[in-house]
């Protein structure tokens, strides 16, 4: 049984444009739905236009949900931040370790930052979201395996 944490995140202070494409897909529509909700404009139709171009528009309202859920206890930066942000790289991980089926340690990652019925909450959503993106072919990278090379 490991005594520490991960040794690095995955995903953090990584180059946004460096990212996989599902990857860079889902950090570009919560980062323009953070700045939305930052900013008070209704946050769905400012995440939209990235999400229809790749052709995941069912994706929109379980990120809509997921956000919702998270929002103020996972801050997402800019659009154009130039790297992957700590709480961005959690978000990441909780969404490909949901959409790889290890629910429970995802539930776990998550509850360090939300309270139990918003952990819910999000785990629903990211389920949903988790399924869009696979039935558009696209896979987040399992977190806790080394990226192939």
């Amino acid at each position: 049984m490991a005594t520490h944490g991960l040794p690095a995140w995955p995903w953090l202070g990584t180059l946004a444009e460096a990212l996989p494409p599902p990857e860079r897909l889902l950090l570009d529509g919560a980062r323009l739905w953070g700045t939305a909700a930052r900013q008070g404009q209704p946050p769905l139709p400012a995440a939209r236009l990235p999400f229809i171009a790749e052709g995941v528009e069912t994706a929109l309202r379980p990120l809509d949900a997921l956000m919702r859920a998270v929002h103020g206890a996972l801050p997402v930066g800019c659009p154009l931040c130039p790297q992957v942000a700590s709480p961005e790289a959690v978000l990441l991980f909780y969404c490909a370790l949901v959409q790889r089926g290890a629910r429970r340690e995802a539930l776990g990652l998550l509850l360090r930052h939300l309270p139990p019925a918003s952990t819910q909450a999000a785990l629903a959503a990211a389920i949903a979201l988790g399924i869009a993106f696979a039935q558009a072919g696209l896979l987040l990278r399992h977190p806790l395996r080394p990226a192939p090379r």
